[in-house]
């Protein structure tokens, strides 16, 4: 019986793709090459020092230890400061009413997010209190595609991972959710989210009982 949702943020609530691709632009031209919204592709649902390494890769640059310290502390400074100016409208379309559809049916919602900064978006947008539990890159050590995110997020709400949808938007994340033993439910391209059980172009039109009824006939 699904009795929860997990969700991720970025690309699934609401669009901060742009400012990190803006920050990481910044960064990278700072550094001497060009950072292209194809490279950018490469960076979706990981962490930000995985992201960082992608990045120099890129770039045919390595530094130390410190020093990429030094870089990811200033892409993340950047990044918070452009998301400050993110509000309830940057919403992505149709996620209000699906996570209020949930709440009415008493779904246990949790955040499963590699952000550190997921819950100062989640205070700019007027979300917090949607979710059960907030699962983001403070409180997990591994990465997706590693489960361990899904996982301590239906610990937390107190499910089993069968019971659990994940809505995701990077093939990282359909592959930790599928890991995690959990229905996968893609959103945006079919080629960029191989192995979900369904994809949705957005949450338009979308309800819990459907998409329950279409995961387990």
């Amino acid at each position: 019986m699904i009795s929860a949702c997990i969700f991720d943020l970025d690309g699934v609530i609401v669009d901060t793709a742009k400012f990190h691709f803006i920050a990481w632009r910044e960064l990278a031209q700072k550094l001497g090459f060009n950072f292209t919204e194809k490279d950018n592709e490469k960076l979706k649902g990981v962490s930000r020092m995985r992201s960082l390494d992608i990045l120099l890769e890129v770039g045919g640059l390595n530094f130390d230890k410190q020093k990429k310290l030094e870089l990811a502390t200033e892409k993340n400074d950047r990044y918070v400061e452009l998301i400050k100016t993110l509000t309830p409208a940057d919403i992505l379309p149709g996620v209000l009413d699906f996570l209020t559809d949930l709440k009415t049916k008493n779904y246990k919602i949790a955040l499963g997010s590699a952000s550190k900064n997921a819950m100062t978006i989640l205070q700019n947008i007027n979300l917090v209190d949607f979710f059960d539990a907030i699962i983001d890159g403070t409180k997990i050590s591994k990465a997706k595609p590693d489960p361990e995110v899904f996982l301590l997020g239906a610990t937390e709400i107190n499910k089993k991972p069968e019971e659990c949808i994940v809505f995701e938007d990077a093939q990282a994340g359909i592959e930790a959710a599928k890991s995690a033993k959990m229905y996968a439910i893609g959103i945006g391209k079919t080629e960029n989210l191989k192995g979900a059980d369904i994809i949705l172009n957005d949450f338009l039109a979308q309800n819990i009982d459907n998409l329950t009824k279409k995961l387990t006939r």
